[in-house]
């Protein structure tokens, strides 16, 4: 009698913890004042598996955590900016305390894979005071070796080396650290950006930096979608290779990257925010730049206000391209509207990308555009990684974030919108590279899979 009265009591007991602990997830959510779709998503999946969901809330639940004192809100500065605001993306992105637009910047568009590693090799053969460089993933292979080694070459020349990487991006690295013994012998400081080993409350596993900041000299910036390894760049052309790009950039643009990746840098080894070094030179081209970091260590969310203005104020056209499609409400109302009123949206993504489940998930949302007569652009090689989105002939946005809830809201990002002329030609023409003998209908689903597409779409904000 009394053994069956404790099992009782535990079982119950179990139970009523877990109702508790969810009350407290509730509660929290409310607090933070999240959107009901995140709500409900996560009260779902409370409900279908309620003890790993709440393990999973604790880890990757918490978008905007408190800073620790070592990692301040990041604002970062600009010397070159114009006098009054260009237009309304600059303008909301100004009012979140983004910093202006900067004139005379020098752009040189690369969407090649070959041209991507021999413009990278040639900037750390050519260093010759500091390499900076700072990627979501770095990947032990024969292009990475070789980009190693030459690494070590130049920290055995005296150059300071430092290299940040993303410890969930590099798990490989992180766990079997190996590879990494003669960077750190010959000199390079190598560290990984949020440690994965911490006890859940510790742990901030959900906010990745997924930034890619790759700096000569403090004046040469290289910055993109590429990641380091054979998939993204190499001496050769394969066709193995994901399609992506890379801007090299100097002036404030460079400069305004620059004070990223040290304040990263900072958070990462624990040390002292070191001060960017200014522009040496004023004018270095005429290139219309304005940067646009987002993640944790910014107050608001201007990016993503930015792009809803954006969408919102186009009059002609709306490109996107994208390797993952998993938006939130207010940019599918937004894409609809801009629909109704006539414009021109394509939607330009791999058919098929490197993760089923979102491929499963981003379904419902394109199925959605097709019915409202959006343009699907369906990349049939190999995987397109690329992110950019043009807007009429004003503005173009370039950089390291996708069309889902966890770029746009959650991981440590940055994006730089340019405002020339030869600029957003240059890379409309690039986008109309896909646009020719593209698939442009999402295949026929059955039933079940409808079914399972709808129901991924319903966890999609957590994805």
């Amino acid at each position: 009698m009394q053994s069956n009265l404790f099992e009782f009591l535990g079982l119950h007991g179990v139970f009523i913890i877990t109702e508790i602990i969810i009350v407290f997830a509730m509660l929290h959510m409310l607090y933070q004042r999240r959107s009901p779709t995140s709500i409900i998503s996560w009260l779902l999946l409370m409900v279908i598996v309620p003890y790993v969901s709440i393990l999973l809330y604790v880890i990757f639940g918490i978008r905007k955590r408190p800073v620790k004192k070592s990692k301040s809100s990041l604002h970062v500065k600009g010397v070159g900016e114009t006098a009054g605001k260009v237009n309304s993306i600059d303008g909301i992105l100004r009012s979140n305390g983004i910093a202006g637009v900067s004139a005379h910047n020098s752009f040189e568009f690369i969407s090649d894979n070959v041209k991507a590693y021999e413009t990278l090799m040639d900037e750390i053969k050519n260093a010759k005071k500091s390499i900076s460089l700072s990627t979501y993933l770095l990947k032990k292979d024969k292009v990475t070796k070789t980009i190693i080694n030459a690494l070590i070459e130049k920290a055995s020349e005296g150059i300071h080396v430092r290299l940040l990487l993303d410890s969930l991006g590099s798990y490989k690295l992180y766990f079997f650290q190996g590879p990494l013994k003669k960077l750190r012998k010959a000199g390079c400081e190598v560290h990984f950006f949020m440690p994965l080993l911490r006890l859940p409350y510790q742990n901030s596993i959900n906010l990745r930096n997924h930034r890619k900041i790759y700096l000569f000299d403090e004046t040469t910036l290289i910055t993109g979608g590429m990641n380091l390894s054979k998939k993204y760049m190499g001496p050769a052309k394969d066709p193995r290779q994901w399609g992506d790009i890379l801007f090299k950039s100097q002036g404030d643009a460079a400069y305004q990257y620059a004070q990223i990746f040290e304040a990263d840098w900072a958070y990462a080894t624990g040390s002292a925010l070191r001060q960017a070094a200014l522009p040496v030179k004023k004018v270095y081209g005429d290139a219309y730049i304005q940067v646009v970091p987002s993640g944790p260590d910014i107050e608001g969310d201007a990016l993503f206000e930015a792009l809803i203005s954006a969408i919102h104020s186009a009059t002609e056209r709306i490109w996107i391209v994208t390797p993952y499609f998993l938006p939130d409400e207010t940019l599918m109302l937004a894409l609809r509207i801009a629909k109704h009123k006539g414009l021109d949206i394509k939607l330009i993504t791999p058919k098929q990308s490197d993760h089923i489940v979102a491929d499963l998930s981003r379904s419902s949302y394109m199925r959605e555009l097709q019915e409202e007569g959006i343009d699907l652009v369906l990349y049939t090689g190999n995987i397109l990684h690329a992110k950019a989105i043009l807007f009429d002939r004003k503005a173009v946005m370039i950089g390291s974030v996708n069309i889902d809830n966890r770029s746009l809201l959650l991981n440590y990002e940055a994006v730089s919108f340019a405002y020339s002329e030869t600029i957003i030609g240059e890379i409309e023409a690039w986008m109309k590279g896909f646009i020719d003998n593209a698939e442009t209908r999402m295949p026929e689903a059955s039933k079940l899979r409808r079914i399972i597409e709808n129901f991924m779409r319903i966890l999609a904000p957590q994805l």
